[in-house]
């Protein structure tokens, strides 16, 4: 079966669940009733994605073209799905003049930089937004939109200069973090804590590492461990609940030293 065929076979589909003799329930469903199953499912494809599982990608990927096309299906006295398929694809030719012109670029910092200029002009054609920042979704989760705020600022030289002036203002921030504990006032822990991880999300990103993506590997590193020293707590008849710090550690030893 060809792609065209493929798509042609969902988009039948989800006609007719919303057909005449379709599903009550798809039919009661609306864009905006739509948006938390596409977030569940476009974190299930992430986690697909992390865990390098080949048959759940395909499985979840298939869950977010489907809501996706769902979604356009209700739009479409607005606009077709074609039109959508369209206007991105003109989007991104004009995103990449070094691609489908004849633009030259000396680095990635100026390639970064042509982009988000390009982003802004057409922002501004549309006007939809007027300052930089406007852009960024208000609702991304805190670690990735501070991961977002400093590319973007970086884009347009509001960064430090070298990795040494950022590393000096990260420890800065870590003694403003301790100076507020030190003094027991919740609020301000907790404004300087959010600042130094702001510095760390950019420390990160100076050394292309993707903060979220970083702690999600580490979350679930620590869950496979933990996972894994309950079954050997089990095999030794050990009952965590009841286990002493020293025994919960030395079960953590040695499930790290098989892992190595």
């Amino acid at each position: 079966m060809s792609q065209n065929n493929a798509l042609q076979e969902v988009l039948e589909v989800i006609g007719t669940l919303l057909g005449p003799d379709g599903c009550p329930w798809d039919k009661k469903q609306t864009p905006d009733s739509l948006c938390d199953y596409l977030v569940e499912e476009t974190f299930e494809l992430i986690a697909a994605i992390r865990q390098q599982d080949t048959e759940e990608i395909l499985e979840e990927m298939g869950d977010v073209f489907f809501l996706l096309l769902f979604i356009a299906h209700l739009y479409q006295d607005k606009f077709s799905l074609e039109q959508v398929f369209k206007f991105n694809a003109a989007k991104m030719i004009k995103r990449h003049p070094h691609v489908f012109g004849d633009k030259k670029f000396e680095n990635m910092e100026e390639l970064l930089a042509t982009w988000e200029k390009i982003k802004k002009e057409e922002k501004q054609e549309q006007k939809k937004t007027k300052f930089i920042f406007d852009s960024i979704p208000p609702a991304l989760p805190p670690l990735l939109k501070a991961y977002r705020i400093n590319s973007k600022a970086a884009r347009i030289g509001f960064t430090w200069q070298n990795n040494a002036a950022q590393e000096a203002k990260l420890k800065e921030e870590w003694q403003e973090w301790l100076k507020a504990k030190e003094f027991g006032e919740q609020n301000k822990m907790e404004e300087e804590f959010g600042d130094y991880l702001f510095c760390l999300t950019e420390y990160a990103r100076r050394h292309e590492i993707k903060p979220n993506t970083a702690l999600d590997k580490a979350n679930n590193k620590f869950l496979q461990r933990f996972k894994a020293m309950e079954e050997l707590a089990a095999q030794k008849n050990i009952d965590l609940s009841k286990a002493s710090p020293e025994e919960m550690d030395r079960l953590w030893e040695e499930v790290k030293n098989k892992n190595k």
